[in-house]
């Protein structure tokens, strides 16, 4: 056995272990907040060792388009993170009780008190025929306001 066999080998089966764990992690956790964190951080990476460790065993030119993988998992795993997160607490998933700091509270504040007053009838996803308030909410989760 060569080192890089064996170098190959120890990554593969840490990136395998961080993958586990964070399989573990989002079943035992009990909030979403939580299994979030366990499915993005130790999948990444889980994920970013398994691939170096193949990427020891191949040669330069193939190991390169490994390194594209690579950069798209760094890249979209935490913005899906996030966007998942303000999803789950926009629609009360989450309970805000539990957290330590409420930043996207204030700042939703401040978006409801930045819209000028309109009618119901004039503010995107409101419905006006008396339907109950689940159906008049619009997709960010916030009657008339957007976190974009």
């Amino acid at each position: 056995m060569s080192v890089a066999d064996i170098v190959s080998a120890v990554l593969m089966l840490v990136g395998g272990l961080s993958c586990l764990l964070g399989a573990l992690g989002l079943v035992r956790l009990p909030d979403l907040p939580a299994r979030l964190q366990a499915t993005t951080k130790p999948q990444t990476l889980g994920l970013l060792l398994i691939l170096l460790g193949v990427a020891v065993q191949l040669e330069f030119e193939n190991s390169s388009t490994l390194l594209l993988v690579v950069l798209f998992q760094v890249l979209t795993a935490p913005v899906i993170s996030q966007v998942v997160g303000r999803s789950a607490y926009r629609s009360g998933a989450i309970d805000r009780d539990s957290l330590v700091v409420d930043d996207l509270a204030d700042r939703m504040a401040a978006d409801a008190r930045a819209v000028p007053a309109q009618s119901a009838s004039e503010r995107p996803g409101v419905s006006t025929d008396g339907g109950s308030p689940e159906s008049s909410r619009n997709v960010d989760g916030v009657d008339g306001a957007s976190d974009r």
